[in-house]
């Protein structure tokens, strides 16, 4: 496709919902935070081969564990968040992006600007936590 967007470009509601220019738009975008990821993961890596000195005081140690299981959850929420990336880049290369899965609906601008990888637009998402709500309290 290779559409150059510019930098100040903004999807809006004056043009055709996921034309080539928003298409494009949401692919950098997308393809931007998968970027940001896989270095951030990197960089864990790095700490986490560096940090294999043996801390003498056990609170030291457990303080370091601590944090190391804390960053390893953080990437294995990145890791299934980078599924999420790929399958919303699948979406856009099959033409399905920025349409609801339930419904088959525009999801709004708005939404995709603040997540990228949704699915569903704002009015099936509510439903779908409702449901999951009440399934949930029984």
């Amino acid at each position: 496709m290779n559409v150059q967007i510019p930098d100040e470009y903004r999807p809006s509601e004056d043009e055709p919902f996921m034309n080539t220019r928003q298409q494009e738009y949401f692919r950098e975008k997308l393809l931007r935070w998968r970027n940001e990821i896989l270095a951030d993961a990197s960089q864990t890596i790095a700490n986490l081969q560096e940090e294999t000195i043996k801390e003498p005081d056990i609170a030291d140690r457990a303080s370091t564990e601590s944090e190391r299981a804390l960053e390893l959850r953080t990437r294995d929420r990145q890791r299934k968040l980078i599924g999420k990336i790929d399958a919303a880049l699948r979406r856009i290369d099959d033409g399905l992006y920025g349409y609801c899965d339930e419904t088959g609906e525009p999801i709004a601008l708005k939404r995709l600007e603040a997540r990228p990888v949704a699915t569903l637009s704002l009015e099936a998402q509510e439903r779908h936590e409702r449901r999951e709500k009440v399934y949930r309290d029984d």
